[in-house]
């Protein structure tokens, strides 16, 4: 209980540590998030996730644009229910068989295929149904993805090389 708290807490502040980059905001939640998949496993990495979105949706200002029940008509929200997702999927796949560097990369990057499969899928919904200013999918694709992925793909390296030092540790410690 006390990792999944923690996790919460490290996924709060990735949202808040901002990289700049000229087009698109970089921050380094889903390093946070990946990890807590990777290091958690699938159900507790998930929770992590899931705790942090509900608190932002109750209104703590936990996102990176604040919080509350408003965000959920964002078009970006999908995103968010997309880390959820992600962190089970990482979970899953780095958890199911002997730990090594491929089936963390694995995992990172089906997580990260997750997140933006579920960000722009939500992102297309809403801006067609919701907002009533539908986006084509090539600038979908474009926009949310192309200029978005190159910085979220260093993070699933970075996670996978952390994971591959602190998944022994972490399950040192649960057999304790």
């Amino acid at each position: 209980m006390m990792m999944t708290a923690m996790f919460v807490a490290l996924i709060t502040a990735g949202a808040y540590i901002r990289i700049p980059i000229p087009v698109c905001p970089f921050t380094l939640q889903f390093l946070f998030t990946t990890l807590s998949g990777v290091l958690l496993g699938a159900k507790l990495g998930a929770a992590a996730c899931g705790v942090y979105v509900m608190l932002g949706l109750v209104g703590l200002p936990v996102f990176t644009s604040g919080g509350g029940i408003g965000y959920v008509s964002e078009p970006t929200f999908g995103y968010l229910l997309g880390i959820i997702a992600g962190a089970y999927l990482t979970g899953y796949i780095v958890h199911k068989g002997e730990i090594t560097l491929p089936r963390l990369l694995a995992g990172a990057f089906s997580g990260l295929m997750a997140v933006y499969a579920f960000g722009m899928a939500y992102y297309y919904a809403v801006s067609r149904f919701w907002l009533g200013t539908p986006i084509g999918v090539w600038p979908l694709f474009l926009y949310c993805f192309i200029l978005a992925v190159p910085g979220d793909i260093a993070l699933c390296i970075v996670s996978a090389m952390l994971g591959k030092r602190l998944v022994p540790l972490t399950k040192m410690r649960r057999a304790v």
